[in-house]
């Protein structure tokens, strides 16, 4: 079952640094581009991941295609997708061992969900991080509190 534990969704934020965001928009009205602004200036490096603006620039960061095209490893993968198309890239972290997988506010998928906690991946679902940061008191990254 997808965590909303305040403990571990607090432990996750505290901890994580590099998020994979899937669905990332250059649109600034867009949730995701909101989003995003909000958790580089929290300290996280966000790596942007949309297909349609790979190979581009993005808020500072290159922008690959999907999550198998990342140089580096990532502690995250946040899904702004539509629930039907959250299962190819569920099974790509699965396969990547990326250890958390959030699903933004609206981004339902079960399944998807109960197949990774099955391989060891800690799920957040419905949830928007920059809702939980402020909710939590989680101070900037390297802010030294």
């Amino acid at each position: 079952m997808p965590t909303q534990d305040p403990n571990c969704i607090r432990n996750i934020l505290t901890s994580v640094r590099t998020i994979a965001l899937v669905g990332a928009s250059e649109k600034t009205h867009r949730p995701s581009h909101e989003v995003m602004v909000f958790m580089q200036a929290h300290g996280y490096r966000v790596i942007p991941v949309n297909p349609r603006l790979a190979g581009q620039q993005l808020l500072g960061e290159a922008v690959y295609a999907d999550i198998t095209a990342l140089p580096e490893p990532v502690d995250m993968v946040e899904l702004f997708l539509a629930p039907e198309r959250t299962d190819a890239v569920i099974d790509q972290a699965i396969e990547l061992k990326v250890p958390i997988i959030w699903m933004q506010i609206g981004v339902i998928n079960e399944e998807g969900a109960a197949r990774a906690e099955a391989a060891g991946v800690t799920v957040v679902m419905d949830l928007c991080p920059k809702q939980e940061i402020p909710r939590q008191g989680i101070p900037p990254i390297g802010s030294g509190e």
